[in-house]
């Protein structure tokens, strides 16, 4: 499959919650710290990207937070003016709030309009080659469909002239599966991964835009081995008498263990019916004459960690480092 890293464009969504800035945010890092120009885009403008790389703010002029590394935030009149100015060829020294107003106006009755704005703003950094990939912190998994696919329903709404020709180019960059991708971010847990195959199961439909990895995010590890999981089964049988061997303390050490293995264990059922959901996924249209596409599904440890910020970002950029690295030992690509 195409990596992640030789994609030009690579959408980043999950529910609400599962880390998808943070992991947005670290595939940015890594693809930086492998000499890629990377722009790095939050879309819903909460300031997550910022709090992410702790910088104050973010606007929607990108600013470098590490070298190779630019983060912006999305801003709709911000990509509306730059529209104007290059394709309307109308020049603007100052903000345009009265025609700002009067696309809230457009947007409430032609859904899609800001959208395909935006759409268009980071098809269009793809296009000109500004930057080696393009990272989207895009909308949570309720929402991404209708943000990605905009251009997709508005060229199958108009089909001539130049509403058509402007979405027809964005097309051409969001279909094509060598060069742009979706990332879908969970969390071993039931409603995220249930989500998660809500989407895969729309995605290319409804956008035309293939998915090119499941990122399961906060995956407890496995703590015991079966020999020493035989070992924990029949120390939970004998609590009371390790108590008089060992101390009061021994059951609550017992039991925080047969918790954690039971929620690991929850945690990978989940992960398993989302690989069997993955296998049913018709992705034959992302091969564009080459092998099958497979799906993989990389995990990130779940931290044990209180830090936050830059710190967590780097943490979780130094695991997909070394998966990227065995990927290229084993001949596979992530």
């Amino acid at each position: 499959m195409t990596a992640l890293l030789d994609l030009e464009l690579l959408f980043v969504t999950g529910k609400g919650g599962v880390g998808k800035t943070t992991v947005a945010a670290a595939i940015a890092e890594v693809a930086a710290r492998r000499g890629q120009r990377v722009l790095v885009c939050e879309m819903d403008a909460k300031g997550a990207l910022a709090t992410a790389f702790e910088v104050a703010t973010l606007e929607f002029e990108p600013t470098e937070v590490e070298p190779g590394l630019h983060a912006m935030s999305m801003n709709t009149e911000d990509a509306l003016q730059e529209y104007l100015r290059l394709f309307i060829k109308i020049p603007f020294l100052g903000r345009i709030g009265p025609l700002a107003s009067t696309l809230d106006f457009v947007a409430d009755a032609a859904p899609g309009v800001k959208e395909i704005l935006a759409i268009g703003k980071l098809a269009w950094e793809v296009k000109e080659r500004h930057y080696d990939l393009v990272v989207v912190d895009a909308e949570a998994s309720g929402h991404v469909v209708s943000q990605i696919g905009a251009p997709k329903v508005i060229a199958d709404l108009v089909q001539v002239g130049v509403v058509k020709d402007q979405t027809q180019w964005m097309l051409d960059i969001l279909e094509d599966p060598r060069r742009t991708g979706v990332a879908v971010v969970t969390t071993s847990e039931e409603m995220p991964v249930t989500e998660s195959i809500e989407l895969l199961e729309r995605l290319t439909t409804e956008t035309g835009t293939f998915p090119a990895a499941v990122i399961a995010n906060r995956v407890l590890p496995e703590i015991f081995d079966d020999a020493e999981r035989d070992v924990a089964d029949r120390m939970s049988g004998a609590v009371d008498l390790l108590v008089d061997e060992v101390g009061p303390g021994v059951a609550a050490v017992v039991e925080a263990a047969r918790i954690i293995e039971s929620r690991r264990e929850i945690g990978e059922s989940h992960l398993a019916r989302l690989a069997t959901a993955i296998e049913g996924l018709d992705l034959s249209g992302a091969t564009r004459g080459r092998a099958a596409l497979d799906l993989p599904i990389l995990s990130i440890p779940e931290m044990f960690s209180r830090a936050h910020g830059r710190r967590v970002v780097s943490l979780v950029a130094d695991v997909l480092d070394r998966t990227l690295d065995a990927g290229s030992r084993d001949g596979s690509t992530v």
